[in-house]
């Protein structure tokens, strides 16, 4: 068994991007294709302060001990065994997928396949997909993992929130197979319109991602697109005669059924004249993202076979309304 201290191979890397980035709609063009700018977590806080102004995410670099991460990978890999998923004779801290299998019997949880938050993938896919889900209630992911008080603490004083932080019990804990549907495009307020804009995402990497291994990605400079998309759908909405309910729903008619902007990057890139920005990730990293960054993925093409593993922690100020459907563990048809 490979020692889970010492499991490694990416890193955020500097210069042009030369490896090829394939989305939903094809391979992203050159000029659309940039590098996230990681920051060290021990710079003034201040500093990180205005890096997420600036950027509208905060790439930290180590923010969580390692070991702990892959402790949890370990974990989950362990738990979804029985499903099939992972390459006879590897470890689960590894995550190899056999290669063998369709991949249509294990779909990602999330990834906008199915409307209104719908179960993904059919009879077949039935232990994976039961498996992944209940994996989201397990001590190891829910209690160990997403209350690591490097996390919260980290956030507490980044946002200046302190004892009014609260992370959402609801959380995304993603698989993403090689060659699987990746995340279409969105911003997280989409999802949370039932409190304040007060919220922020800890999207963790939950061991090495390479550059061609289904990495989130980011629209550069996006936080003023998402709000206006936002304010849009609110006009359309008033103007259509629509409810508060209606008007907060992420499924809406004036939506995408997934409740995605679109499963286009590289057109939506074209549409507003901006770069996705990539990244290579390590264990141990965390990349923030307020409630406006538009984000996607690639589609995981790392040749391994590496699954791409991350989940999605969001966190509030409870002195403020904030969104009480996520309070609770996800499910399948929640609504959210």
């Amino acid at each position: 068994m490979p020692d889970i201290n010492t499991f490694n191979g990416a890193s955020a890397e500097e210069g042009p991007v030369t490896e090829k980035q394939f989305v939903t709609d094809g391979l992203l063009p050159q000029e659309q294709v940039g590098r996230l700018r990681p920051s060290d977590p021990n710079l003034p806080i201040e500093e990180l302060r205005e890096r997420l102004e600036k950027d509208n995410y905060l790439f930290l670099k180590g923010l969580l001990p390692q070991q702990d991460v892959l402790k949890a990978r370990e974990e989950y890999f362990k738990f979804l065994s029985p499903s099939g998923v992972l390459k006879p004779g590897t470890e689960p801290v590894e995550g190899i997928f056999d290669l063998g299998k369709d991949i249509a019997g294990f779909p990602g949880i999330g990834a906008g396949e199915t409307g209104e938050n719908g179960r993904p993938g059919g009879n077949q896919a039935a232990v994976f997909v039961d498996l992944a889900l209940q994996a989201h209630t397990e001590d190891w992911y829910a209690e160990d993992f997403c209350k690591h008080p490097a996390l919260s603490s980290f956030i507490a004083k980044l946002t200046g929130w302190g004892d009014n932080t609260m992370m959402f019990r609801r959380s995304l804990l993603r698989n993403n197979i090689p060659g699987a549907h990746a995340i279409g495009v969105h911003y997280d307020q989409i999802f949370l319109r039932h409190g304040d804009i007060s919220n922020i995402t800890a999207w963790c990497p939950m061991g090495d991602i390479k550059l061609t291994g289904g990495g989130l990605i980011y629209l550069e400079d996006s936080k003023l697109i998402g709000q206006e998309i936002e304010a849009e759908f609110f006009r359309k909405a008033e103007k259509a005669g629509f409810t508060d309910e209606e008007a907060k729903n992420a499924f809406n008619s004036n939506m995408m059924a997934t409740g995605l902007l679109s499963e286009s990057p590289s057109a939506f890139a074209t549409q507003f004249n901006r770069r996705w920005l990539v990244s290579s990730y390590e264990a141990g990293d965390v990349v923030l993202h307020d409630a406006f960054a538009i984000h996607a993925s690639t589609i995981n093409h790392d040749p391994e076979g590496v699954i791409r593993l991350a989940t999605d922690l969001r966190f509030c100020d409870s002195s403020r309304p904030y969104d009480k459907r996520w309070c609770n563990f996800y499910r399948v048809g929640d609504g959210v």
